[in-house]
C-alpha cells in the first residue's frame, strides 16, 4: 500500500519511536487480505496497534480507557471497557503533541 494510509502509519511510527525510542515494532495477525500484518508497538506491554482499512487508519491503544486524553484524540471504541482508538481519515491532521503525550502515558501505564 502506498497512499495516504501508508503516510499516516509512517507518521505514527516516527512519533512513537521519537517519544519512546526503546519501543519494539512487530507485524502481527498476517492473513491473505493483509499479508503485511498489523503494525504493533510495545514497550513493557502493548502500546497500540495501527490497522489500515479502506477509508481509515485505526490507532488502537490497548489500555486507552485508563489514559487521560485531555485533547479528545480518542474518537472510536469509546464504549470499550479497556481500549480506546483514534480513527484517522484521509485529510485528517493528527495532533502530534497530544499523540506523543498518549504514547508516554501508555508506556507509563505499562510500567505500572
Amino acid at each position: 500500500m502506498s497512499d495516504w494510509r501508508s503516510d499516516a502509519i509512517e507518521q505514527v511510527r516516527t512519533l512513537i519511536l521519537a517519544a519512546e525510542p526503546a519501543t519494539v515494532e512487530e507485524a502481527k495477525w498476517r492473513k491473505a487480505s493483509n499479508p503485511d500484518g498489523v503494525p504493533t508497538f510495545s514497550l513493557d506491554g502493548l502500546i497500540c496497534t495501527a490497522e489500515t482499512y479502506k477509508d481509515k487508519v485505526k490507532l488502537t491503544f490497548a489500555q486507552g480507557a485508563s489514559l487521560d486524553d485531555p485533547t479528545g484524540l480518542f474518537n472510536a471504541s469509546l464504549d470499550a471497557g479497556t481500549r480506546r482508538a483514534i480513527d484517522l481519515f484521509e485529510g485528517d491532521a493528527l495532533d502530534e503533541a497530544a499523540f506523543t503525550a498518549l504514547v508516554h502515558a501508555a508506556v507509563a501505564r505499562n510500567r505500572g
